[in-house]
């Protein structure tokens, strides 16, 4: 049995449906992040886990035991960062992380140390005294981590906690969170509608859209093997293209390619190349862009634009604007989707 178990959850607000029969399990100790566009319904669900609302059908189990709404959070054992942080403004940082521990009536001494302990794998020793508005948006998020973690949850669930600092300091925090979890092995759910969020810190992401689930996998099974054109659209970039320009499929399938799977050569190049695994289309460049390590291009190969990405090595053949050249796509690449 998994250790989380989402079963058939429904849930409308005023006639409309906003989660239609979502089925879920995780395994203990696995970092699973609910991916999608606003309004699809990923932080309803999260709060359906939470307890904090109830589903108009199905059932949530944690660790063996169903999660009903208005239940003694006790008894839940859920740890939760909400978005905004929810910090108490009047108490410092070492009483907002002591907070469910003293709920939790743990002898002072024993809560002493626990929160020291967290504080210090959090990197936030030091700011014990400190008010939240006397830290900065990165230190607010770790005492808010801090306090979801000192009680040792049995699930973890943080609603966009990245969302409200800036990049850099987000780019850390991703590292930071996704260390800590593994170090604690506490179970987590994530919500955040970033995709280069949920593919650098899952171990598998629920891709939801108009309140279902579009795809359940891994990072790489979602980017590799888009379930469908949503889902394909949603993650990163992809060339969709009728599957007559590219000799695959048949007059009812659409082909999606990753610009990195084109490899970019100039036209005189493109007959020595052989490949009896790829296809070979002409266009016109119509746009080149540097994306700091990536170089882009635009390809208008008959009336359509095709995108290219390859390394921005500032090398290699450099091509004007308007000239004709080749496009080399392997097969094995190309992912078939239904209309």
């Amino acid at each position: 049995m998994s250790y989380v178990q989402v079963v058939n959850i429904d849930k409308s607000f005023q006639g409309r449906q906003v989660l239609k029969g979502i089925e879920l399990e995780i395994e203990k100790g696995e970092f699973v992040t609910l991916l999608g566009p606003s309004g699809c319904g990923k932080t309803t669900l999260l709060r359906i886990v939470a307890g904090l609302e109830r589903g108009d059908g199905g059932k949530v189990i944690v660790n063996g035991r169903e999660i009903i709404e208005g239940q003694n959070k006790k008894e839940q054992n859920i740890g939760m960062v909400f978005q905004s942080y929810a910090l108490f403004p009047n108490m410092t940082a070492f009483e907002n992380i002591a907070f469910g521990l003293k709920i939790k009536k743990i002898p002072t001494q024993d809560i002493r140390k626990q929160v020291e302990e967290i504080m210090d794998i959090l990197s936030i020793s030091g700011k014990e005294n400190n008010y939240p508005h006397q830290m900065s948006g990165g230190q607010q998020q770790r005492v808010a981590l801090a306090r979801a973690l000192v009680v040792k949850p049995d699930l973890l669930l943080l609603d966009e906690p990245l969302s409200a600092v800036d990049a850099k300091v987000r780019e850390s925090a991703r590292i930071l969170i996704r260390d800590v979890q593994k170090k604690m092995g506490i179970t987590t759910i994530f919500v955040t509608h970033d995709q280069l969020e949920a593919l650098v810190m899952s171990d598998r992401i629920v891709v939801i859209n108009a309140g279902e689930v579009m795809q359940y996998g891994t990072p790489e099974e979602i980017y590799r093997r888009p379930a469908n054109k949503f889902v394909a659209q949603f993650i990163g970039t992809y060339n969709f293209l009728p599957s007559s320009l590219v000799g695959i499929g048949d007059k009812e399938t659409e082909i999606c390619i990753r610009p990195e799977h084109i490899l970019l050569v100039s036209k005189d190049q493109f007959p020595q190349i052989g490949n009896a695994e790829g296809i070979k289309l002409y266009g016109t460049l119509e746009n080149f862009y540097i994306l700091g390590n990536t170089a882009r291009a635009e390809v208008l190969v008959q009336g359509r634009t095709i995108i290219v990405d390859h390394l921005n090595r500032f090398e290699g053949p450099k091509f004007a604007l308007k000239e004709e050249v080749g496009l080399l796509i392997d097969k094995k690449v190309c992912t078939i989707l239904g209309r």
